[in-house]
């Protein structure tokens, strides 16, 4: 961090962080900051601390947006093959459902793990909910 003071006016300046670099790391489950360490530690539990760089993600809040991005993501692909399919072959609902259910299901739990990766370093590389120093609290006290 860098501080300039005019007179009585702070501004101070933050490292730039950049932001498709770290999505892309947190994509791939390591740690947006030093790019070495793990992101997760389950498979949709974030760690703590990051083991490497001891960068703290307890307080990141990717709520419901994974599974959302997850929903909308999914739903357009398999909506769009499923129609396609449905007006160039024209199966049995009964193979509908065998085919788009499980293809459904597979996508989802293979999409959710990487777009929460990538929204929590879309925190971290704009500073946002707690990776912030500077910033007043984001939870109102108990």
């Amino acid at each position: 961090m860098t501080s300039l003071a005019l007179n009585t006016v702070s501004i101070e300046t933050k490292p730039h962080r950049p932001v498709l670099a770290a999505m892309l790391q947190g994509c791939m489950g390591r740690c947006p900051n030093c790019k070495s360490g793990r992101l997760f530690n389950g498979f949709l539990a974030i760690t703590p601390k990051c083991s490497h760089c001891h960068e703290d993600y307890s307080h990141h809040r990717a709520d419901d947006a994974p599974p959302y991005f997850t929903i909308f993501i999914v739903g357009h692909i398999v909506v769009s093959l499923l129609i396609w399919s449905e007006i160039t072959f024209k199966p049995a609902l009964w193979i509908h459902m065998a085919i788009w259910i499980p293809i459904t299901i597979a996508m989802s739990l293979a999409f959710l793990r990487p777009i929460k990766g990538a929204i929590v370093a879309l925190q971290w590389a704009n500073y946002m909910h707690g990776f912030d120093p500077n910033a007043e609290p984001d939870l109102p006290e108990a």
